[in-house]
């Protein structure tokens, strides 16, 4: 595979001042919008707030240069299940709305508190957790995951709890794994190297393509909530040793 040609540092700056600016912008739009769909179904109200996805990975593609290549995609199947994903960038949070059928997010509940965009975040009904609450917090995920697996919705988890520097690892957290087991849903894994493009933090976007890849479907009957976890984890941590670049990841 040929060298990913790097532009000049001005450049990768114009283009991601200019990526930030029109993100930051048509996140406010859009978010103030998804508040105004509050009358429709929060099917509708997901159709439309994931237009900013949508959007701003075409910006990524055509301003920074930036594009992704999705493999597994057969894996994906026609009912509920829990997603576990690798988090390393804000760009997953964008590619899982537009891959994955319907998707409910855990997240912070202090995120629904962030003007225009947790105000839209609001809307589509995510898994809003206290992470203050201790054990209670994963009753909180299971008390309000569960119904929306059975409503056939993707409830998606990050188990490292945090977006992670490329060639780091953190303890994969159980929670998504519990559950799983608790109620029955299978599980899908996704790993990718987002973090190596837009790490966190990071205000340059580096041109290239994402790769991201989605895992057999694992069936958490029989297992516990350890056992899913420690599958997620070989597995997800074996794909980024095969997809990573470490010549990428402190640039």
């Amino acid at each position: 595979m040929p060298a990913e040609k790097v532009p000049p540092k001005t450049v990768l700056y114009l283009r991601s001042g200019v990526y930030w600016f029109l993100m930051v912008f048509s996140g406010i739009i859009i978010g103030l919008l998804t508040v105004f769909t509050f009358p429709l179904s929060v099917d509708k109200r997901y159709a439309f707030a994931r237009s900013w996805a949508v959007l701003n990975l075409w910006l990524l593609k055509h301003i920074c240069k930036l594009s992704h290549t999705v493999e597994g995609a057969e894996n994906i199947p026609n009912e509920g299940v829990v997603v576990l994903s690798k988090h390393q960038s804000t760009w997953e949070t964008m590619i899982l709305q537009v891959i994955l059928p319907q998707v409910r997010w855990v997240l912070k509940q202090e995120l629904l508190r962030v003007p225009f965009f947790g105000w839209g975040l609001a809307m589509l009904k995510p898994i809003a957790i206290d992470r203050s609450a201790g054990h209670r917090a994963v009753a909180q995920l299971v008390e309000q995951g569960g119904p929306m697996l059975d409503d056939g919705y993707w409830v998606v988890v990050f188990p490292e709890g945090t977006r992670t520097h490329p060639g780091q690892k953190r303890r994969y957290k159980l929670g998504g794994s519990i559950l799983a087991v608790e109620t029955g849903h299978p599980v899908v894994l996704i790993a990718h190297n987002a973090g190596e493009f837009w790490p966190r933090h990071s205000f340059l976007k580096w041109p290239g393509t994402i790769t991201l890849r989605i895992g057999p479907v694992i069936n958490p009957e029989g297992k516990t909530a350890e056992q899913v976890n420690e599958i997620a984890h070989d597995w997800i941590e074996g794909q980024m040793k095969e997809i990573s670049d470490p010549s990428r990841w402190d640039r």
